[in-house]
């Protein structure tokens, strides 16, 4: 036998397959291959329980404005977005990625987005930081409203 036919099969890398599979072939690809990046911490799903599209890339409805209360918000883990009002008709949105060690924000209340690793507080105005550890605020996130949807720009 030659030294040739000895050797491995070459590895195929994951670009290289999703290339070659593309659409509905990738995602199974990923799936079988174990493809979630979600490393959210036990939090649970606080999305809503309407209509609102969920699993979706940027431009489906997230949620509607009646989701999101006056002075607190909503966490949506599955988009990794926390969509607050701060005052009635004005929304913001902000990553669940706590700057301070990546864990997820799991809780909005009082008008504070909370990350439970630590108990880093952040506001629901601005996304700073109200309380430490984490010296900066969350990254914010793109949303536009019209009428009554909220969507992932």
């Amino acid at each position: 036998m030659s030294s040739e036919s000895m050797q491995p099969a070459p590895m195929l890398c994951r670009r290289t397959l999703l290339a070659a599979l593309g659409g509905a072939g990738a995602a199974a690809a990923l799936t079988a291959c174990g493809g979630s990046d979600d490393k959210s911490s036990g939090s649970s799903d606080a999305s809503s329980g309407s209509d609102a599209s969920s699993g979706a890339t940027g431009g489906a409805a997230l949620a509607r404005t009646t989701d999101i209360p006056e002075g607190g918000g909503k966490i949506f883990a599955d988009r990794s977005v926390v969509v607050t009002q701060p005052t009635t008709g004005e929304f913001k949105a902000f990553s669940t990625v706590c700057p301070h060690q990546k864990q997820r924000v799991n809780s909005v209340e009082n008008g504070l987005i909370t990350c439970p690793a630590h108990g880093s507080q952040f506001s629901v105005t601005d996304g700073g930081v109200k309380k430490g550890p984490a010296t900066s605020g969350l990254a914010e996130a793109r949303i536009s409203v019209s009428g009554d949807s909220i969507t992932l720009a």
